[in-house]
């Protein structure tokens, strides 16, 4: 674990694909009603309370943060079956805040609509020309583990891992570029002519994550609190690097906790 000495405020950020439907532009066949899934939730669940978080932060809208924890009390009446209505918050975060004994949790997201596929598009409509730099776009887009070569064989094997096993992929440091890489970076190569559609569009999504780190620092915290926050990869990494930079926070390593013990 990581040290304290400068009193940051220690934060386990930790990466997930969402559970059930989802209207991001990626999604992970995951079934949330199954007893395998169901063990395996309250398994990661177990391991990631051993931060003992004071602060759970998750990827719902601030506005709905007495929705959230009216279900959250809900549950912790009757934590005997997890709840599977909100996916990983209500599967994970819950069971973490339970073990934990964490009163409420915060929602920090905020919606942007931004066309991250914006480049495919160009590359598909024939009177159109990426005329920035279509090999990088394509590299990126087609290979994009090509300098980590081990990730892709592991992701070769995603649909066969445990909920654990998929975890630990997502979080992997690579993964985190990956995902920023995908979601955003891609698109600073791609423009008609000399517009800067891509980086229109990119930049959105910047906000959008600058937007939630925000609604992060909008949380009342001491140097004694920890923090635990729950969101899709993309968000994650954003967060990642922004809290590398902070002198409010510290990053634990998020794989350390991700062990079987």
């Amino acid at each position: 674990m990581a040290s304290n000495e400068h009193n940051k405020i220690p934060v386990l950020n930790v990466g997930t694909f969402h559970f059930g439907y989802t209207p991001d532009a990626h999604s992970t066949e995951f079934d949330e009603e199954s007893e395998t899934s169901k063990k395996q939730a309250r398994e990661v669940a177990k391991l990631l309370a051993q931060f003992k978080p004071t602060i759970i932060v998750v990827e719902k809208l601030p506005k709905y943060d007495d929705e959230l924890n009216q279900a959250y009390q809900e549950y912790l009446k009757n934590p005997a079956e997890l709840i599977t209505k909100d996916g990983e918050i209500s599967m994970i975060a819950f069971e973490v805040g339970r073990l934990s004994n964490v009163e409420k949790l915060y929602g920090i997201d905020n919606h942007m609509g931004y066309n991250y596929s914006v480049g495919d598009y160009i590359e598909r409509t024939p009177e159109l020309t990426n005329s920035i730099d279509p090999h990088t776009y394509l590299q990126i887009t087609n290979d994009p583990y090509r300098d980590h070569p081990e990730i892709a064989e592991r992701e070769k094997q995603f649909n066969q891992m445990s909920l654990l096993e998929k975890l630990k992929l997502f979080n992997e440091p690579a993964q985190m570029d990956y995902s920023i890489n995908t979601n955003a970076d891609k698109l600073l190569y791609v423009g008609i002519d000399d517009g800067f559609e891509g980086a229109d569009n990119a930049a959105i999504f910047y906000q959008r994550n600058m937007r939630i780190y925000s609604n992060l620092n909008r949380i009342p915290m001491t140097k004694d609190d920890r923090v635990f926050i729950l969101m899709g990869r993309a968000h994650t990494a954003f967060l990642r690097e922004f809290i590398k930079r902070s002198p409010k926070f510290e990053m634990v390593d998020t794989l350390k906790y991700l062990e079987e013990y």
